[in-house]
């Protein structure tokens, strides 16, 4: 099947499932129920796959969620402007299902740039046998830092995701494997845990086009769903804890062999293996209500002897959001509607370190800064308006390439 036909058949089949549910809707107006998630205040990043806000159809049992984004951005790089564009940067459709008591199923299919790019990002069944222990298979988000499991637009007051989570690790990181979560409640705190063996990484996070270091290039290889490239599973595990009124902090690793390093049985390469660690916060100072979502993030791969410094040993990078709601109230006829200044500062560093030859330091860093303000009309619906300058260095540290764009972004459930 080739790919035009595979996205003409995927397209056909939601407009049918949408005009089915209309059309039993208009017969009998409770046929849909809405399940809303209030995305203004987000339980644990643990939780963020089934904290959406879902249509529930009668006594049907699966329901239906999913969110768009469509953005304007105007930019510039040095002084150069790149001009005017709109972007339909994604739209993504949820299907949720309780096959049997504590027996959930959840998918999340995406559509990204128009159809440019189609994929299942989470497709796994759920097993409840206790709090502390739940098994779960088939698709999963690998839950490396916070966003990459906490991703939809509609949470976020900014119109781009952040750097360290697209330019340093690959954001909606998903594959195929097992793994077990749970979650303890003692008093006012609540701990977590995550722990998956999934297939892995491949050898074009050093073999790319990018010329570096790039762990986002393992996401063009589609046969990660189905083969693991090196052959040893790749464990992903996370520790969080939340004190209630205070904030969630946690803790995660990935790590496993990248490289093909055996063949038929017969040793062809050393193991060379990719680990990463991250730390996560998300807070909500007191009084002010100031709200703190930050995410850091290190790599370290293991390179082979014969390549030369452009590719960085070691990466890391992160981001730190801050909101500050100014005004809560009825605007225009919306009950709960809300404005919000936000400020982001991310970073990223594709190669720590110095040259060996001449000590001099390895510079390929990026550093930007996103001032912005948000309206809400719902906890579920944003306008987002955001002013992004960036500069970024190359390999030997010449002068920063300086960018700033301005953006205007909707983002939404439905």
């Amino acid at each position: 099947m080739n790919t035009f036909t595979l996205k003409y058949k995927l397209f056909t089949f939601f407009i049918l499932l949408f005009f089915a549910v209309t059309t039993n809707a208009q017969k009998d107006s409770s046929f849909i129920k809405r399940i809303s998630a209030d995305t203004s205040k987000l339980k644990m990043n643990l939780d963020a796959v089934y904290n959406r806000p879902f249509l529930q159809m009668g006594k049907l049992p699966i329901a239906l969620g999913g969110y768009m984004e469509i953005n304007t951005n105007y930019s510039g790089t040095n002084g150069v402007a790149d001009g005017f564009s709109f972007q339909f940067k994604r739209l993504t459709m949820f299907m949720a299902s309780t096959i049997t008591k504590k027996i959930k199923f959840l998918s999340e299919l995406e559509f990204e740039d128009g159809t440019k790019e189609i994929n299942i990002e989470f497709a796994a069944v759920d097993f409840e046998f206790h709090p502390l222990l739940n098994l779960r298979g088939g698709i999963v988000m690998n839950p490396i830092g916070a966003f990459n499991q906490n991703h939809d637009g509609p949470k976020w007051e900014f119109v781009e995701r952040p750097l360290s989570a697209t330019q340093l690790l690959p954001a909606t990181w998903s594959n195929a494997g097992f793994g077990l979560h749970g979650k303890l409640y003692r008093s006012n705190w609540v701990f977590a845990y995550e722990a998956y063996l999934t297939n892995g990484f491949d050898e074009t996070i050093i073999s790319n086009t990018k010329g570096k270091t790039f762990l986002p290039a393992t996401k063009q290889n589609r046969d990660r769903f189905e083969d693991n490239f090196s052959g040893e599973p790749m464990l992903t595990g996370k520790f969080a804890c939340k004190r209630r009124r205070f904030g969630e902090i946690g803790f995660s690793y990935m790590g496993g062999v990248y490289n093909k390093y055996q063949m038929a049985g017969v040793i062809i390469d050393t193991k060379r293996k990719v680990n990463v660690f991250a730390i996560d916060i998300n807070s909500t100072l007191p009084k002010l209500n100031t709200m703190l979502i930050g995410e850091f993030a290190w790599v370290m791969v293991d390179m082979p002897a014969a390549y030369i410094q452009n590719y960085g040993k070691q990466q890391h990078g992160g981001y730190l959001d801050i909101i500050q709601p100014i005004l809560k109230r009825k605007i225009f006829g919306w009950e709960k509607a809300s404005l919000n200044l936000a400020f982001r500062t991310e970073y990223v560093d594709w190669n720590v370190g110095s040259f060996d030859v001449t000590g001099d330091k390895i510079y390929e860093h990026v550093f930007g800064i996103v001032p912005g303000i948000s309206f809400r009309p719902s906890a579920q619906t944003v306008l987002r308006f955001n002013y992004r300058y960036q500069w970024q260095r190359d390999l030997l540290g010449n002068p920063a390439t300086r960018t700033a764009a301005i953006q205007f972004g909707i983002s939404t459930y439905f």
